[in-house]
This record gives C-alpha cells, sequence and structure tokens, in this order.
C-alpha cells in the first residue's frame, strides 16, 4: 500500500457534529512495526464530555429526528455505509498505523463494518411493532421507543467494527450516542466520525471523544443524561462499569475477555482443524477478546497433532503490517507486549514447557517493533494460572483430553464462557458439545467466523448483554405497552353509568 501519511485525522476531536482541539491529557499515537509517531493530540476532558452529552439530548430530542420515520433514519446508515466503503483504503491505512493489525485484516474489519451500517437499515426499516394476543375488551400493542443519549466505550484491538456493531444500532433505534474510543488506538474511530458527517447526520447526535476513562468513560455511566452504555474491553473495567451501572439502574451490555476452548477429536481433519486454530489464536497477534487460547486435543492423536501444529506455527511469516504476505504482525505497543512476555515467564514458572516461540523475533526489521514470535506451550494443568487467566496475545497452551464428560468439564472450568472451537467429523457429538459448553459463540469446523446477523456476546466474566442480529436494535430501545379501551364504557369498578339507554 503506498505512504498514506496525509490521510491520518489532524488530531482534533468530534464534539457533538463539530471539530475541535481537546481540553484534556495528551494522546500519542505510534505505529508499533517501528515505534514512529503517528500523531499527539489533545484528547477529550470531562467538560467535553459535559457538553457532548448536553448537545446529544438536544438533537435527539429535535423532532427532526426524534419523530423521523424509520425508513427515513435509514437512509443515513446506507450514506454513511457507501461513505465507509469509498474509503476503505483509508481506513484500513489509518487503523494498520493505529493498531499494528496487517492492511488484511484492517481492510476486512473496514467491510465488515459497512456491511453492519448496511444490515442495521435494513432492519431499521423492517422492524415492526406488535399488536399483542387480545385478552381483554382493549386493544393492546407492544411498541418500542429511543432511549435518547446513549454512550458507546470502544476497544484497541479493532475499533472500526466495534464502533459499528455499537453505532449502526443506536443510530437506527433513534438515539444520539457520544463515543469513547481507546486512547490506545483513536485514529480510526475519529476517521468514522469525518465519514458520518460528511453522510449528512444531523450535529449533535454523535460525538467521539478519545480520552481518559476516569474522565469520559466514567462521566458516560454516571451522567444521569445518558440512559444506556455499550463497552467493549477488559474485564475487571467491565466489572467497575457495571457496578457504577447498576447503583444507576441503566442498562448496560459488557462485550469481556475469554479464554476459550478449541476442541480437537481423534476423527477431526487435522489440515483443516490446523488451519482454524492457527487463524483463532496467532491472527491479530492474539489480541482477540475471542482468540482460541487453550487447545484441547484427545489424548490418543495428541503427541503427533501438536508436532504437526508447532511445525505450522514456524511456518508463519513475521512482519510489517503494510508487507505482503503478512499473517503475524506486532502487538499494539511495546508495554502490552511485556504484559504477554510475563504471562509467558509465568507458565515456565509453572512448569510448562514452550514448543515454540516464546520470544521476540531476531533481525533488524523488528528490533524497534513490538513483535513476539507466537508461542505455544505445553506441560500445564487446566488449573495453572497461564490456562486461567487471559493473556491476549499469541499464546497458546495445548492439554490432552480423554473423552467427552472430560473435555466439557475442563472447557468450563474457567470463568470465562466466551468462545469455542470444536473439530470433528461427528456432527452429533459436536452438537452435543455445543450445547454442552459455556459459550456465548460455538463454531464447529471452523473458527472466527461472523455474520452481523447471528448475536454475539458472552457468559460469565465474558459479559453479558448480546450485540448484532435483529434483536441487536432493540437493546437500543425502550419497549412500552399500550392499551386502548374498545368499549366506549366507564370501569364497572366506579358504579357509573353512561346513561344510555
Amino acid at each position: 500500500m503506498k505512504d498514506m501519511t496525509h490521510a491520518l485525522p489532524d488530531g482534533r476531536i468530534f464534539l457533538a457534529g463539530r471539530w475541535e482541539e481537546g481540553g484534556g491529557a495528551p494522546i500519542t499515537s505510534s505505529f508499533s512495526h517501528d515505534g514512529s509517531e503517528n500523531l499527539t493530540f489533545n484528547g477529550a476532558s470531562r467538560e467535553d464530555a459535559e457538553r457532548a452529552i448536553a448537545a446529544a439530548k438536544a438533537a435527539q430530542a429535535d423532532p427532526a429526528w426524534r419523530d423521523l420515520l424509520p425508513h427515513e433514519r435509514a437512509k443515513y446508515l446506507y450514506r454513511i455505509a457507501d461513505g465507509i466503503e469509498a474509503n476503505i483504503d483509508r481506513i484500513s491505512y489509518i487503523q494498520s498505523r493505529d493498531t499494528g493489525k496487517t492492511v488484511t485484516e484492517t481492510r476486512a474489519l473496514a467491510g465488515s463494518a459497512v456491511g453492519t451500517f448496511r444490515y442495521f437499515a435494513a432492519v431499521c426499516e423492517t422492524a415492526d411493532e406488535t399488536l399483542t394476543t387480545q385478552r381483554a375488551t382493549a386493544l393492546t400493542a407492544s411498541v418500542h421507543e429511543p432511549i435518547g443519549v446513549v454512550g458507546a466505550i470502544t476497544p484497541w484491538n479493532s475499533p472500526i467494527a466495534s464502533d459499528a456493531q455499537k453505532l449502526a444500532p443506536a443510530l437506527a433505534a433513534g438515539n444520539a450516542m457520544v463515543m469513547k474510543p481507546s486512547s490506545w488506538s483513536p485514529l480510526v474511530s475519529l476517521e468514522l466520525a469525518r465519514i458520518v458527517a460528511e453522510a449528512g447526520l444531523p450535529e449533535g447526535l454523535l460525538s467521539v471523544l478519545p480520552g481518559s476513562g476516569r474522565e469520559v468513560g466514567n462521566l458516560l455511566v454516571e451522567h444521569p443524561d445518558v440512559g444506556r452504555i455499550a463497552f467493549t474491553g477488559g474485564t475487571a473495567t467491565g466489572r467497575m462499569l457495571g457496578e457504577q451501572a447498576g447503583r444507576k439502574l441503566m442498562p448496560i451490555s459488557l462485550e469481556l475477555g475469554g479464554k476459550s476452548p478449541t476442541i480437537v477429536w481423534d476423527d477431526a481433519d487435522q489440515e483443516l482443524a490446523i488451519a482454524g486454530i492457527l487463524f483463532g489464536i496467532f491472527s491479530s497477534s492474539g489480541q482477540s477478546c475471542i482468540a482460541g487460547s487453550r487447545l484441547f486435543v484427545q489424548r490418543s492423536i495428541f503427541n503427533g497433532f501438536v508436532e504437526k501444529l508447532v511445525a505450522a506455527t514456524r511456518r508463519l511469516k513475521l512482519g510489517d503490517p503494510f508487507a505482503p504476505g503478512t499473517q503475524v504482525a506486532p502487538m499494539i505497543n511495546h508495554e502490552h507486549r511485556a504484559s504477554v512476555e510475563a504471562y509467558i515467564k509465568g507458565a515456565l514458572d509453572e512448569g510448562g514447557e514452550i514448543l515454540c516461540g516464546g520470544k521476540r523475533p531476531e533481525g533488524a526489521e523488528y528490533e524497534a517493533g513490538a513483535y513476539l514470535e507466537p508461542t505455544i506451550i505445553a506441560g500445564l494443568a487446566n488449573d495453572a494460572k497461564t490456562c486461567r487467566e487471559e493473556i491476549f496475545g499469541p499464546v497458546l497452551v495445548v492439554l490432552p483430553f480423554d473423552d467427552e464428560a472430560n473435555v466439557v468439564a475442563q472447557s468450563n472450568d474457567n470463568e470465562y464462557g466466551l468462545a469455542c472451537g470444536i473439530w470433528t467429523r461427528d456432527f452429533p457429538r459436536a452438537w452435543r458439545l455445543a450445547r454442552a459448553i459455556r459459550a456465548g459463540t460455538v463454531w464447529i469446523n471452523t473458527y472466527k467466523q461472523f455474520s452481523i446477523s447471528t448475536p454475539f456476546g458472552g457468559d460469565g466474566a465474558s459479559g453479558m448483554g448480546r450485540e448484532k442480529g435483529r434483536e441487536g436494535l432493540r437493546v437500543w430501545q425502550r419497549q412500552k405497552g399500550i392499551y386502548a379501551d374498545l368499549t366506549g364504557q366507564p370501569h364497572p369498578w366506579a358504579g357509573i353509568t353512561t346513561g344510555q339507554e
């Protein structure tokens, strides 16, 4: 891809439809391939967020938006989708510079955002209200209305896709949104704001405020005028935000971490399984909530299968996110790499054996970047810290299992419940496992495949609530029951008659 440094945002935040210099602390975005600086700018302050919420409240209450018919709201979403599609090269460049992801992946994420906006535009146009079953002398109905002002706190690892999964249904539902992207990767969210503005969305309905979680994020959760929050991020932060929302009695959805199991049976297509496992854990450099980080292999094939997997892992190509053929790019930054390296050291302290990786790659092209080799660790029990905590990096733990009951027990023996992969030719067994394992998403003979039409979320420490699917619109609305009397007669309890003979 040609140099598109000129495409980077100019450092202003998007506050209620206008570009302004932020009043908060400086934020620096760097390219983790070589450590070069993308941009340093002032993030949003608490005061900026307060102004954004006030503007959102006014814009959402304006009859021009509040009373707009669904098919008219859908037009904005279609225009936003077209704008993203027209700018995929620019978006993918910005996101690769901001996150270190391969340009192949960031193009796919941008394409996903296009599909998300188009899908929820269609859902908005076709979502029906309901005349409920008549059980009395009143006409009864279930209707849905916008919540009002809503907030989104989005993650650093795949911002454009996560932004779209929150913003598209929120706008389709008739709300105004204040979004806080991560300070580690804020640039592509600002690019999305530019596209939204060019699509003609009325001012005030969207603000994008990179800034401190303590100042901007906490205000979004605590502010009395914000009626719902969607958060994607770490479990510790999610628990804190959930407590804050609970005190306020505000709905919140939390898409948090994972320690997802993948399971290989002795009858599996091993080539298919190895390809899916590599993609599931080492794409995005393992920086994915759904990463298949615990691999259970049936004991009868364990040694041979793991040997093949290690050989395939060693063939993966590490390098520049913009270089053709790169499969594993640098991590988001050196700070996060150090955190992952500490987990690898901890695995050794627990008695684990590194089968491949476990160190920084050698070579001048890697020295300045936040690179870490794809790592496979054996010799640990399922109760080891390395097997229980989310590492969020290119680290896979391999463990043997004996039978169905054993692998279900081991898979579910974890506080997380986000995803699972199953590799077998025995479909009835795969279906039993899919129903028995606690996970919001289960893949059979594939991994990390998505559809915007299919709900996504987790259980336990992996969060609560769901995104995507037709019901993904309704979580951004309030449901109301309406009763309309059909008799014209006073209620008999009052003892009043109409005087009609």
